[in-house]
């Protein structure tokens, strides 16, 4: 496949700019999306499949994708969650041991359309500029007008509810029933490596769909409750915000991730709101405001809450910050065994620093139990 003639491709942007690259393999395709950029060396199958990036073109700031292949335990979920690839160049050969297929076979395998090429370091610099938008990928580059025309009618990332596309449609389990302790997670996209650290730290989870009723949940009579991460606008997400709400009510510990973390936050009355180009990589510097520590971390969201309503909500602490933007990276409830995190401390590949917040999580349970024991 590699020696046979690519097919020219184009990206257009939502503002009409236009950049241009092949299609990788000889398919032809087209793919529309928010286009938004990953500045992580590793990790490409993880990030592929990774539900937070449902309905995105993945921009790859790293060179060369595709060279150590692919790897079928090394997967988020059960599929390509992106909506298309865009790199610089794709490497059809692979050289590592452990990989069972090369990145074309697993992309191919998804239908997933993808193009090479791209001055990617020319299309990144445009986004940091004008900030992420929609876009198309697309091999019928004499047709840009009609191009245009679909693109319009693409919905923006900003209001659009996602979360149904991707989360389990009925409860399932992970982990070993015989577990000491019962996690009720609540999946709006969740990863698989999220599971895998609850899970490793003695628990049995019980994952509910992104609507399931909070009495249900309740039903199972769970050590604590955790709201997982997911794709597009949290503040869509009502019945999930209502859903945390009689979590914290319940004084049971209560942990979020990403979109969980904005789910906790609006529960609690803090609005959200569109970045102009959102953090998505695996080396972004984090305070940790408890500690004085700083946090090297996995990052994939496109929503923020707000700052100055978080800091006048007399309920919550900011608990990490981060050091980029001063956007706020982690809060708890002053008075609840609730707290979140706007990055992914499970990040595999990518640094484990902020890892202890699991630990963090189950020691919340711990002393909880012990004090409704005693």
């Amino acid at each position: 496949m590699k020696y046979q003639a690519r097919k020219k491709a184009l990206i257009l942007l939502a503002d009409g700019t236009i950049f241009y690259g092949k299609s990788v393999g000889d398919k032809d395709g087209t793919a529309f999306g928010e286009v938004c950029f990953n500045t992580g060396m590793t990790g490409y199958q993880e990030i592929f499949t990774d539900p937070s990036y449902y309905g995105q073109l993945m921009v790859t700031t790293n060179a060369h994708i595709g060279n150590y292949g692919t790897n079928e335990d090394e997967v988020e979920s059960e599929s390509i969650k992106i909506a298309g690839l865009i790199c610089r160049n794709f490497s059809y050969d692979y050289s590592r041991p452990a990989a069972d297929a090369s990145l074309q076979e697993f992309l191919d395998k998804n239908n997933l359309f993808a193009i090479s090429d791209v001055d990617t370091r020319a299309l990144v610099s445009y986004i940091r500029d004008h900030g992420a938008m929609n876009a198309v990928i697309s091999t019928d580059v004499e047709n840009v007008e009609g191009l245009k025309k679909q693109l319009a009618e693409v919905p923006s990332m900003e209001g659009l509810e996602l979360a149904s596309k991707v989360s389990a449609k009925k409860p399932y389990f992970f982990g070993d029933e015989n577990a000491t302790y019962k996690i009720a997670a609540l999946d709006i996209g969740i990863k698989k490596n999220i599971l895998r650290n609850l899970a490793k730290r003695d628990a049995y989870i019980k994952v509910f769909p992104y609507n399931a009723s909070f009495l249900d949940m309740a039903a199972w009579n769970p050590d604590g409750y955790f709201i997982s991460n997911g794709p597009g606008d949290p503040e869509p997400l009502t019945d999930a915000i209502e859903t945390a709400k009689k979590m914290i009510a319940t004084d049971k510990p209560v942990f979020g991730i990403c979109l969980g973390h904005q789910v906790i936050a609006l529960a609690n009355g803090i609005s959200t709101y569109k970045m102009h180009n959102g953090h998505r990589g695996i080396n972004h510097p984090i305070i940790n405001l408890l500690t004085g520590k700083g946090e090297i971390t996995s990052q994939n969201h496109g929503f923020a809450i707000n700052r100055e309503e978080t800091e006048a909500n007399p309920d919550i602490e900011i608990t990490h910050v981060h050091l980029n933007d001063q956007t706020v990276a982690g809060i708890r409830m002053k008075d609840k065994n609730v707290f979140s995190v706007q990055y992914h401390p499970e990040a595999s590949p990518g640094p484990h620093d902020a890892e202890y917040l699991f630990d963090q999580f189950f020691e919340m349970i711990k002393s909880v139990d012990t004090v409704s024991v005693s």
